[in-house]
């Protein structure tokens, strides 16, 4: 059974969380992207938490209207205040300083190669959806002709107008993506209640706007990861997917989901559930 709660981790941040399972269970801490919200693991938390897990998806910092702060100040959507939100859920809810299993998807999953790189310890395995590794992603980005264009809506949310365009007509162009991109109706109904309001939009695009185009460096990743990728992505092409195997220095899974796109959580869950719970279970915390 999945719970909600709301979980301060600092004063004026409160957060927004699904939650399933026994807390003494192990850690499974799920970050979810742009365009979507906490309930893209709807359909994976009460399997995770029936096979043994403590399953938490949060809405993010901004996607939280209690951890949301002025969209306008870049620097508090600073990509390393993303990472301390996540950081500080995962203290919180698995115990301080103890080993956890983390899900990444598009943003969330951004943070969750940062966090193996700096905190690769603390991670008893990496599940990634749809965000190759960063180095591969850069890799891509110069050498595939057509990465550049599945990219381009990255400088589009930096315009002024950005949150107004993407909101306008009901919408419109989340829906038309969602929908495009195989998440079914119901579940952008639920995805559109957490972000389809000029406040939870703008700080949604803030993420966008505070990284601008730095990245910060990083290395190889030491932790066992599963790569799932729908060939039917429209922002993440082969070259980068299939490149992310070459920056892997630990066990490594590559799933190519034949027909899915972006959002495999919401397109195929029970797959996608099922490839999470046998890389986790050959893992163990």
């Amino acid at each position: 059974m999945v719970e909600n709660q709301r979980v301060e981790l600092s004063p004026g941040m409160v957060f927004d969380v699904s939650v399933a399972g026994d807390p003494t269970s192990p850690l499974v801490l799920m970050l979810h992207g742009f365009g979507v919200s906490r309930h893209l693991f709807d359909s994976q938390l009460p399997a995770l938490a029936a096979a043994g897990y403590f399953a938490v998806a949060p809405n993010q910092r901004g996607y939280s209207p209690g951890a949301r702060p002025d969209p306008m100040e870049f620097p508090r959507y600073d990509i390393d205040l993303l990472i301390g939100d996540a950081m500080a859920l995962a203290d919180r809810m698995g115990g301080t300083g103890r080993r956890f299993h983390l899900v990444g998807h598009d943003w969330g999953g951004s943070l969750s190669w940062d966090i193996a790189s700096q905190w690769p310890g603390r991670l008893a395995s990496l599940s990634m959806f749809s965000r190759p590794h960063p180095l591969a992603f850069a890799r891509a980005l110069k050498q595939d002709p057509e990465q550049p264009g599945r990219s381009r809506h990255h400088q589009a949310f930096l315009k002024p107008d950005a949150v107004e365009t993407v909101l306008a007509e009901d919408a419109r162009w989340l829906r038309v993506r969602h929908a495009a991109q195989g998440i079914p109706a119901a579940q952008t109904e639920k995805h559109l209640a957490v972000i389809g309001n000029p406040d939870a939009m703008a700080a949604a695009l803030a993420w966008y706007r505070a990284r601008g185009v730095v990245h910060r460096p990083i290395g190889p990743t030491e932790v066992p990861t599963l790569f799932v990728w729908g060939n039917a992505d429209d922002t993440v092409g082969r070259m980068a997917a299939e490149g992310t195997a070459d920056f892997i220095a630990a066990d490594y899974r590559f799933v190519e989901l034949e027909g899915v796109g972006h959002y495999a959580p919401d397109q195929q869950p029970e797959v996608s559930a099922r490839l999470l719970l046998e890389w986790l279970a050959a893992h163990p915390a």
